[in-house]
């Protein structure tokens, strides 16, 4: 008899989603979803000039990505010797020895 009383008291609620728009049915009882239902799918292009010209311009920042990243593997010997330069510089002119920490000063 409690189940009886306890499934009529269980209401269902409608639900929007504030992340994708669906809409969510939620029994009130058990706090699962009973349903759901996706949001409308946006058109992503008015018409299919400009989507081939969205296509094009990717086309374009793909390539201009890539002789980027050849330019830099082109260079990267010349800038991991002056790294390494620059690091054998700072390594000479440190003192040597351990260095101090600030518990050995007390």
């Amino acid at each position: 008899m409690a189940k009886a009383s306890k499934e009529s008291a269980s209401v269902i609620f409608e639900v929007a989603c504030p992340d994708c728009g669906a809409m969510l049915k939620i029994d009130s009882t058990t706090g699962l979803v009973v349903s759901h239902t996706p949001a409308p799918r946006k058109r992503m292009f008015e018409d299919l000039e400009t989507a081939a010209k969205a296509l094009r311009e990717s086309e374009e920042r793909k390539e201009s990505i890539f002789r980027q990243s050849v330019d830099a593997e082109r260079n990267k010997a010349d800038l991991l010797e002056k790294k390494f330069a620059e690091a054998l510089r700072k390594a000479k002119d440190a003192p040597e020895g351990k260095p101090l920490r600030e518990f050995d000063l007390d």
